[in-house]
């Protein structure tokens, strides 16, 4: 299990992804974990270098038990950062990691890509409200306030269509350390960013749930109007938690910004030609090009997957039988012993049998010589060995 020790707590993260992209860092709610965001951080997997932590007091990470503001989550924050060796980062949170995000652009703006704020607010007051919240949930454990938070994270058309899911959520909540969870109520007590996110220059996207009563389109349109140049987004048929209750709407407003800000962030050409890469040769070559690319191979990467798997690849006026049949070809003819290893499965798997594959080689003997053809019935016999028997 992957932890970092940052400011005297120990912090449980997951990250995904090569570091030649850009990363995202995503914060979670109070009383959730790393979890909530499984269906958005699968989407931007690919394009983007994906870290997920729990928040102190929640999940796997421990708790620090002592008077806690939303200063202190941002700079456990910004320790994971460090500890991780990322410079910049484009943060997004969700309700207490909304806040938090907040915190963390306002103190850190150079290591700030790009903020991504959902079921947000500047303030929550009354403070007595998350003061009493916290001192029953140490007296009583998350139990005494989960059939009271819980049904307020999801519309009731979801809670209908998915119980298995809001259980799941339910269970989550259920596992909370309450002290580490009392902790971050007191946080939230004694939040006020209304004034210091004014100073926030990073861009920055707020996403509200059309239906969420813990955190409203007021709300919202508050921290929006506080911060130069934020847009705002409404996602309909979704309450609080919006990464579970909507992950494919979340996702594609969160993409389509990132894929604005994100500064050397693949373009749609990269992201189509990835798919296409991944589907031919499968993902563990892909995942191990790019992720042994570093700083200095990851613009050759970027290169082939936009040129080679988005424009040739990616053409539908040739099918991919008929592709895998001329790469083959090309690579015999030009002597490419391990270019054409690399492509003799995916070729099978699109549709060239073996009969095909013998007919092949014989036709390349004709054009481009009989030590060629030689040579690629070499190489046929070192990858599939048995099977051709």
């Amino acid at each position: 299990m992957p932890t970092v020790t940052v400011n005297g707590v120990d912090l449980y993260y997951d990250l995904a992804g090569p570091k030649g992209l850009p990363t995202v860092v995503f914060s979670n709610s109070l009383g959730s974990t790393v979890e909530m965001w499984d269906g958005v951080a699968a989407a931007l997997a690919g394009r983007f270098r994906v870290l997920r932590y729990d928040t102190q007091g929640h999940g796997r990470s421990g708790t620090r038990d002592q008077p806690t503001t939303i200063d202190d989550l941002a700079d456990d924050l910004a320790g994971l950062l460090d500890a991780l060796d990322i410079a910049e980062a484009h943060v997004i949170g969700l309700s207490l990691g909304s806040m938090t995000a907040q915190a963390f652009a306002a103190a850190h703006p150079r290591r700030t890509a790009s903020l991504i704020l959902m079921a947000t607010a500047a303030r929550l007051p009354p403070p007595d409200f998350w003061r009493e919240r916290a001192a029953t949930v140490v007296d009583a454990g998350p139990e005494a306030v989960v059939d009271l938070i819980v049904p307020r994270w999801f519309t009731p058309g979801f809670q209908e269509r998915e119980p298995a899911t809001v259980h799941r959520i339910r269970d989550l909540f259920l596992a909370s350390d309450r002290r580490g969870y009392a902790r971050c109520c007191e946080a939230l007590a004694d939040m006020d960013l209304s004034e210091r996110i004014a100073a926030i220059t990073a861009p920055t996207l707020v996403v509200v749930g059309a239906d969420d009563p813990v955190t409203p389109l007021a709300m919202g349109e508050h921290v929006r109007s506080r911060i130069k140049r934020a847009e705002l987004a409404v996602i309909p048929d979704c309450a609080h938690l919006i990464a579970v209750e909507q992950p494919a709407s979340a996702a594609i407003h969160l993409a389509a910004f990132l894929e604005r800000h994100a500064a050397g962030a693949p373009t749609k050409a990269f992201a189509a030609g990835l798919a296409v890469r991944r589907a031919v040769l499968g993902d563990a070559h892909v995942d191990r090009s790019l992720d042994n690319a570093g700083s200095f191979g990851m613009p050759w990467q970027d290169f082939v997957t936009r040129t080679a798997w988005h424009d040739a690849w990616g053409d539908p006026a040739l099918e991919r039988k008929t592709r895998s049949m001329l790469t083959l070809t090309v690579m015999i003819a030009l002597h490419r012993e391990d270019e054409f290893k690399l492509h003799l499965r995916p070729a099978l798997a699109n549709g060239v049998a073996i009969d095909e594959l013998g007919a092949l080689i014989r036709h390349v003997a004709v054009y481009a010589g009989i030590p060629a053809a030689n040579a690629a019935m070499r190489w046929v016999r070192e990858v599939l060995g048995d099977e051709l028997k």
